[in-house]
């Protein structure tokens, strides 16, 4: 971090410009929550004007432990977050492959879900908008848990090497601050598909 003194009539103040790393972490998330954003109102316009089905309520089951799984891996990362800042790494690799093993849970009954929707239900992605949209919005919620599934797995290896500890601790916290928005776009995606959607 960089800091430079900034001089007030009387008195000095220490001013600490925000990390690369944070403020790059920062840039994405902003970024990814405008596409999200607009996917969710993609799907919310066009709820219910699917012309044929099947419909969402004839479908969709609410994915109860897949949400409890993603959820819960929030409190692992932030748990792994903490071993690694007090340089404890055997915790720090337990609580990480819990994440990893949460994580896991959640993309497997997403893959089971979709394989139903498919091959039983007969919902593709061009079979009527809420197809479309279901897809496309659950798809790319998907798409981002499978992206830090990867760094998580990257950094569970490295750690089992020894080559992770508390001086990378600023590095994994960028990666949890990613598995944060994560979580937390899947409540939108669960509350607007799963809830209000049905």
């Amino acid at each position: 971090m960089s800091s430079m003194p900034v001089s007030h009539p009387g008195r000095t103040v220490e001013w600490h410009l925000p990390s690369k790393r944070r403020v790059g972490i920062t840039a994405l998330i902003v970024g990814e929550s405008a596409i999200f954003t607009i996917f969710v109102v993609a799907y919310v316009f066009y709820m219910g004007k699917s012309l044929s089905g099947p419909t969402p309520a004839q479908v969709l089951e609410v994915p109860i432990l897949a949400t409890i799984c993603l959820l819960s891996s929030s409190f692992t990362i932030w748990r792994a977050e903490k071993a690694i800042e007090d340089d404890r790494m055997g915790n720090f690799t337990v609580w990480l492959g819990a994440t990893i093993a949460l994580a896991a849970v959640f993309l497997t009954n997403t893959a089971f879900e979709w394989k139903k929707l498919i091959y039983q239900d007969g919902l593709t992605v061009s079979t009527n908008l809420f197809g479309t949209t279901f897809y496309s919005l659950v798809g790319l919620h998907a798409t981002h848990v499978v992206v830090g599934l990867f760094l998580l797995t990257s950094t569970f290896i490295f750690s089992l090497f020894g080559w992770v500890d508390s001086r990378q601790s600023e590095r994994f916290g960028v990666i949890a601050l990613y598995w944060h928005f994560v979580d937390a776009v899947w409540i939108v995606v669960f509350t607007v598909v799963y809830l209000i959607g049905r």
